[in-house]
């Protein structure tokens, strides 16, 4: 048990050294604005410890998606957002490790755009729960 223990431990301090070399708002405001970002975020942390990229990579990957920003930043109507940047960057340190398909990504990023947003769990449920003793 005290080996686990210590796993979580070194993997907390990680992703805590990780998180002190994000961007800030202000002097103790993390910049997560959106649910969305703390999940991006979470996703490419999880990859990296999970051997799938070096974290050196992804910082590459992702200083070039923000200077690809600032190059066509003339031509752009949308307005900065780092975390834009950072999914731009986890998808092609993974889809250049062949993790992540560009067809596949395709397909399931028009599933999700098309999808209502209070589709199943964007909207509160009033519904009982049901408890099976059985289980």
């Amino acid at each position: 048990m005290r080996a686990a223990t210590t796993e979580v431990g070194d993997a907390r301090r990680r992703v805590e050294q990780l998180l002190t070399e994000l961007p800030r708002d202000g002097e103790e405001q993390l910049s997560f604005t959106q649910p969305w970002e703390l999940r991006a975020f979470a996703v490419a942390v999880a990859a990296h410890e999970n051997g799938l990229y070096d974290w050196s990579e992804f910082q590459l990957a992702l200083i070039g998606a923000i200077r690809e920003w600032q190059d066509s930043a003339g031509r752009r109507v949308e307005p900065w957002r780092y975390y834009d940047r950072w999914l731009e960057a986890l998808e092609s340190v993974l889809s250049g490790t062949g993790v992540l398909d560009g067809g596949e990504l395709n397909y399931r990023k028009h599933a999700i755009l098309t999808t209502p947003r209070d589709t199943d769990h964007h909207h509160a449920r009033r519904d009982p729960v049901a408890v099976d003793p059985a289980r």
